[in-house]
């Protein structure tokens, strides 16, 4: 009988701890998110993205559009790579749709958008670039829904994608 109430002991205290363990936050922001601490490593495959992403555009600025291609799509690659570890980061999910415009895969990049929004919808990057792709893809409705969102954000970001739409101003990207 005893050797009962020690097995239903230990086997209590065992479920005990995983119950308390998994409903602890361990040190995660406030907002639900996960650590984003992958955000600021060194050689993480985010920041490879970003270097990537920047070699890019100055690449493109300066007309060397093979270069540009090339690091676009390096880009991607660390971004995805990052996104297999950080899943569901909607910073990521943003420059992997970036990427994938930019590379000229605008299904791709409209998955990852809207992968993104569902889970941050008031997210600025993702709502100014999703309006910019229902541009180039002649989907200007859409377009104005974007910009709706981005209305009282008060940011550069609603101007651009006003303007984009208006026709006024070009894409820098």
């Amino acid at each position: 009988m005893n050797k009962k109430y020690l097995i239903f002991i230990l086997i209590s205290f065992f479920i005990n701890n995983l119950v308390y363990s998994a409903s602890t936050n361990s040190g995660a922001k406030s907002n639900g998110r996960e650590d984003l601490s992958f955000l600021s490593v060194k050689n993480s495959n985010y920041k490879k993205g970003l270097d990537a992403l920047k070699q890019a555009k100055r690449y493109e600025k300066k007309e060397k559009f093979e270069k540009s291609k090339k690091r676009f799509n390096d880009s991607l690659k660390f971004f995805t790579l990052a996104n297999e570890k950080y899943p569901n980061e909607p910073d990521i999910l943003n420059y992997l749709g970036f990427t994938s415009r930019k590379v000229g895969d605008f299904i791709m990049a409209e998955i990852y958008y809207t992968q993104g929004l569902a889970i941050e919808p008031k997210h600025i990057g993702i709502n100014e670039y999703l309006g910019e792709l229902y541009v180039q893809t002649n989907r200007i409705e859409l377009a104005k829904e974007r910009l709706k969102i981005l209305e009282n954000c008060n940011c550069k970001e609603y101007d651009d994608l006003k303007q984009i739409i208006a026709g006024t101003k070009k894409s820098k990207y």
